[in-house]
């Protein structure tokens, strides 16, 4: 294998790319490049990019030239900063399908047949990487699952380096780098108005409101302490102390608004990302309460069960007996999220647990709790 062969491929990828697609090349000549026998056929960490020299020997130019700018699109819509809890297979498959779209949208290269692509899923999953995501099985191994790691359907994504601080660094870099490639397509007049939109929506993110629950349920945590195994440490000084067992979440409690205001388009995206906190985060149990002017319904699921929403009544709409009802029944979550269009003036007193409001509408207060939009 001639390994300077392959670097002269690859480095008339990026020429190419900097030529026809301004954009894509000016993120991907600035990108280090790595040959290494050991990646089944391309990976990236957000600082660099890492080829297997059998499989680049493989491609046409025009492949290489769609493999490179798919690598350079991972850190550039944040996919190895944003994965949280998710399963890591899952999510890069779910990343490939928005970046393989945009790119043959873009008639960058040549897609490779074997990759994900597919305008169904796309479309299904609303075009977000998190969207598709949650409509991908789940599948034994922890991943997404199928494909044979072609193009992108393998572990091409790998976490950004770093703790959660220096990971945030990487991604505003990572922006920076974003709009300056925008700036040059711009001048050379090759800005695509889809481009333009990616660049827009990297630059100018919406708060998505999922992000935001997992964050408010991730902040829940606690290290949990077990005397079942003490802490040898302490032991020849006379003292039996726990050991801690690593960050647990406990019991979480989901409140579904069925006055009527709420309706089957929210109801499904919620009962996803209920699922979602389940299966990222394994809280102990999930308490679901129904509710309209009163509660309607109530449900309980053990770690493991299988969470199903199905909405239960439909009159008005109270709030406090939401929380009288988990007073009444000692149910003390570590934290509850209320879905709800929030037209409604009875609270009652704040609960000692953390309350977050997902709401349907423009209205974004409440007397308490943290409130984010659908």
């Amino acid at each position: 294998m001639d390994i300077n062969k392959i670097k002269t491929k690859i480095s008339k990828a990026k020429t190419n790319l900097l030529l026809e697609h301004p954009f894509f090349g000016t993120i991907a000549v600035n990108m280090p490049t790595i040959i290494d026998e050991a990646v089944k056929t391309a990976c990236t960490n957000g600082k660099y990019i890492k080829f297997n020299p059998h499989f680049v020997d493989e491609l046409t130019d025009e492949q290489v030239k769609f493999l490179v700018a798919h690598e350079c699109m991972h850190p550039m819509l944040e996919h190895n900063f944003r994965r949280g809890g998710r399963q890591p297979k899952r999510w890069n498959k779910a990343g490939d399908y928005v970046i393989n779209k945009l790119l043959v949208d873009e008639k960058v290269g040549k897609f490779i047949d074997g990759g994900c692509l597919s305008d169904d899923i796309y479309n299904a999953g609303k075009g977000t990487s998190e969207g598709i995501y949650n409509i991908l099985p789940d599948e034994e191994g922890g991943g997404g699952g199928g494909g044979e790691d072609i193009g992108g359907t393998g572990e091409d994504l790998e976490d950004g380096e770093g703790t959660p601080s220096d990971q945030e660094a990487q991604s505003a870099e990572w922006r920076v780098k974003v709009a300056q490639a925008a700036q040059a397509a711009k001048m050379m007049g090759k800005l695509s108005a889809n481009v333009e939109r990616l660049v827009s929506e990297v630059l100018n993110p919406k708060v998505d409101w999922r992000s935001v629950m997992e964050r408010f349920l991730s902040k829940a945590r606690s290290s949990e302490r077990s005397f079942s195994r003490p802490n040898r440490r302490f032991i020849t000084q006379g003292l039996y102390l726990p050991t801690i067992s690593g960050e647990t979440l406990g019991e979480v409690a989901f409140a579904v608004d069925c006055s009527g205001s709420i309706g089957q388009k929210e109801l499904d995206e919620y009962a996803a990302e209920v699922k979602a906190v389940q299966e990222m985060l394994c809280p102990k149990a999930i308490h679901v309460i129904y509710f309209d002017s009163d509660v309607c319904h109530y449900d309980h699921f053990n770690e493991g069960e299988s969470v199903v929403i199905r909405p239960h009544g439909g009159g008005g709409t109270a709030f406090s007996p939401i929380f009288r009802f988990m007073a009444d029944r000692d149910i003390n979550p570590v934290a509850t999220v209320v879905l709800t269009d929030l037209y409604c003036d009875d609270y009652g007193p704040a609960p000692e647990f953390p309350v977050l409001w997902v709401v349907n509408t423009e209205k974004k207060d409440a007397p308490w709790g943290e409130v984010i939009a659908m």
